[in-house]
Order: structure tokens, then C-alpha cells, then sequence
């Protein structure tokens, strides 16, 4: 694939005309999204680890082969791949839908993660750069200033939406240290869908994420009960599902994010030596 062209999404070998759809929705055959044979399209050039675009049967998915994936000294337990599938898990129990389908299954090249492919809309911006005086009034979460590089004094901005909310949660407890601006999708119909999850559930404190605009503002009565469903959970079915996936030292770290959470009752401020947001941040 190393000589197929770029197309503009940034998959190689895929034609940049081609029509990915909308997304996945849940009514496909289980025992075909498992087992049936998974046909690469191309591979996702823009991302850091082996991620490649394919199809299983008529649904479009995006698979990432545990082989392709690069050490990474802070995340040295387990791999990437297996936090991916956590990641949906503990979406799934907060009822939010904020992590695209995902399962672990062969593929061509080995194990791996699959997931449902989602097509943002284009025209839709959740997080955004704009000039520090056009921070709008309504409607954005202003995060930072800064300078670009032409030394203009810049805004980072996100939107004030439920959805983004309720992603923020999750990344909070998922401890997730990479919310990138691009890991962001904005769906056409407002949903917003959350992707790369590799780099979750450290035992460690490593919440890196665009997303800092509700800092100490109170969590709504649906976003605490959210946090509650995830923490009595750990103790039962989804503590079984995520054991495989974690090591106990992850497991219990996520319980304590979530007992911190409904203590506080406020949305996490940045904390420790680690950096607040990732970089790129897009």
C-alpha cells in the first residue's frame, strides 16, 4: 500500500470520491462482524499507529492490528488495542453512546481492534482556533490563549453542547490522555462521537484533552448518575468484562476516578506535572 495515492480524508488508496457513508448502525449480523473476512480499502495515513480502512461485507470499519502498534513508554502495560475496546465498554455503561461499536477479532494482519467507521459532517466544527478577539459570546467554552505561529494571539475554543459534556466525563474517568480536536467527530445529526481511545486507563494521572472549557462547574444529575452506573458496575459485569483488558492496578485507579467524581460533584481541573492538553492539539 506504500505507493497507493493519499486521497483528501487521508486514507490511502481509497478514491477521494468515494462514498464511506454515514457510519455503521447496530443492525448487522453478529456472527459476521466477528468472523466474516475483513477487506482492507486502505490505510489512514494520518495516524500515528498502523490504522487501516476496511469493509466487512457491506459495513465500512476502521481496524488497528495490535502488530501495528508503536512502544510507548508511559503506556507500557498491555496494549493499545485492548484499552480501545475498554474504552467502549465503559461508554456503553454510561448509556452515552459516545464511543463508536468496537471489538477485538482476527484480521489480516492479526488481532486486533475493529470499529464501526463514522463520517463527520465537514462542515461542522466542535473545537476550534480562532483570533482572541472573535472568542464567540455564546454557544463556546473558551479553554486558553496563546500565539500561532505568525505570533497572533489566538483562542482555543470548544463547543458548549450536552454531548461534548458527556464526553468530557468519559474522558475524565477513561483518564484519557489524548482528546485531540480531531478525535472529535461532529455527526450531521449532532451526536458526537469520541475516537482513539489507545491511550486510557492509566493507573497514573494523565488526562490530556482540548476539551477544559466546564472546569469546576457542577455535574448535572444525569452526568453523576452516569458515573455511578460505571462505578457499581466495576463490581459486576462490566468488572468481568474489563479484567482482560486492564490490569487490576488500571481497574482499581478507574474505580477511584469515578468515587472522586461523585465526591466532588465538579468537573476535574488539570493537575500534576503532565501537560493539560495533548499535541497536536488537532
Amino acid at each position: 500500500m506504500s505507493e497507493a495515492p493519499v486521497a483528501d480524508d487521508g486514507v490511502e488508496g481509497v478514491d477521494a470520491g468515494a462514498d464511506l457513508g454515514p457510519g455503521a448502525d447496530g443492525d448487522i449480523d453478529a456472527a459476521l462482524l466477528g468472523s466474516g473476512d475483513i477487506e482492507l480499502a486502505g490505510r489512514i495515513a494520518s495516524a500515528s499507529n498502523g490504522t487501516f480502512l476496511g469493509s466487512i461485507g457491506d459495513t465500512y470499519v476502521v481496524y488497528k492490528p495490535i502488530a501495528g502498534e508503536k512502544p510507548l513508554w508511559d503506556f507500557p502495560d498491555g496494549n493499545l488495542a485492548h484499552r480501545e475496546v475498554a474504552a467502549y465498554l465503559v461508554s456503553e455503561t454510561l448509556g452515552w453512546n459516545v464511543v463508536p461499536r468496537t471489538w477485538l477479532r482476527d484480521g489480516p494482519l492479526g488481532e486486533g481492534m475493529v470499529q464501526f467507521w463514522q463520517e463527520p459532517d465537514a462542515e461542522q466544527a466542535t473545537v476550534d482556533l480562532v483570533a482572541e478577539s472573535a472568542v464567540p459570546a455564546t454557544g463556546w467554552r473558551h479553554v486558553f490563549d496563546g500565539t500561532d505561529d505568525y505570533n497572533n494571539a489566538v483562542s482555543l475554543i470548544h463547543e458548549d453542547s450536552a454531548a461534548l459534556r458527556r464526553m468530557a466525563v468519559f474522558d475524565a474517568i477513561a483518564n484519557n490522555a489524548d482528546r485531540k480536536g480531531a478525535h472529535i467527530l461532529p455527526m450531521p445529526d449532532g451526536h458526537r462521537f469520541g475516537v482513539d481511545h489507545g491511550l486510557t486507563f492509566h493507573a497514573e494521572h494523565k488526562l490530556r484533552t482540548v476539551l477544559w472549557g466546564w472546569i469546576g462547574d457542577e455535574l448535572d444529575a444525569a452526568e453523576l448518575a452516569g458515573i455511578e452506573t460505571v462505578r457499581t458496575a466495576l463490581d459486576t459485569d462490566l468488572g468481568d468484562a474489563l479484567a482482560p483488558l486492564l490490569t487490576p492496578r488500571e481497574l482499581a485507579a478507574l474505580a477511584a476516578r469515578c468515587e472522586r467524581m461523585l465526591r466532588q460533584k465538579r468537573f476535574p481541573a488539570p493537575r500534576g506535572d503532565m501537560p493539560a492538553v495533548p499535541w497536536p492539539l488537532f
